[in-house]
Order: C-alpha cells, then sequence, then structure tokens
C-alpha cells in the first residue's frame, strides 16, 4: 500500500519496478542494515528514547533537503544565463549566434 501511496511523487528516470512491494520492503531492509542503532541511554521514565525509524526519517531528510538546495541553485543559475542571454539578444549584441540559440532551444524543448 505505501509503494502505491508514493508512486505519485516518482522522480523521472524511475524503473517501473522501483515502486514494487519487493522492491521498496529490499529498499527498507537495507536502510535498517545500514542505519547505526540508537544507543539506549537511561534515564528518566519519560524521556522519549530515538528509534531507528526516527534516525532514518532524518537522515534521509537531510539529504533530501541538500538535493533540493543543489537542484534550486543550479536552476538559479540556469536562470541567470538566460536572463544575461535574453538581454544581450534584446541589445543585439549576439545577432550573430542567432541561428544557433534557436537550434539550441528547439532540441531544448523538443
Amino acid at each position: 500500500s505505501v509503494s502505491r501511496a508514493i508512486k505519485p511523487f516518482a522522480e523521472p528516470g524511475r524503473p517501473p519496478d522501483w515502486f514494487s512491494q519487493k522492491h521498496c520492503a529490499s529498499q527498507y531492509s537495507e536502510l535498517l542494515e545500514t542505519t547505526e542503532t540508537p544507543k539506549r541511554k537511561r534515564g528518566e521514565k519519560g524521556e522519549v528514547v530515538e528509534t531507528v525509524e526516527d534516525v532514518i526519517v532524518r537522515k534521509l531528510t537531510a539529504e533530501r533537503v541538500e538535493e533540493l538546495k543543489k537542484i534550486i541553485k543550479e536552476t538559479q543559475e540556469k536562470y541567470r544565463q538566460l536572463k544575461k542571454d535574453a538581454e544581450l539578444i534584446q541589445a543585439g549584441h549576439m545577432d550573430n549566434r542567432l541561428e544557433e540559440l534557436c537550434n539550441e532551444i528547439m532540441m531544448w524543448v523538443f
């Protein structure tokens, strides 16, 4: 049921069986094996003890945040470059490269 629920959030390029129950189970098992078990602490009765699942969630969240930061940075750089190119085109400084730029855009779109 989890594999079906997360399938709409798939990243492009994932293989068709990526969200199969078997693959999800093997991925989860691998996570459990590679994650260090938190040390149990003796403390007060009301103290919350961190579980392996908490460690996995924290680790995966941090990784995803870093991925998203990288994607945002790349997108911002691409935007700045496109804006700079647009300004150069409007100023007439790239008239000799217009056909080449048009071909690049057509390849990017299709």
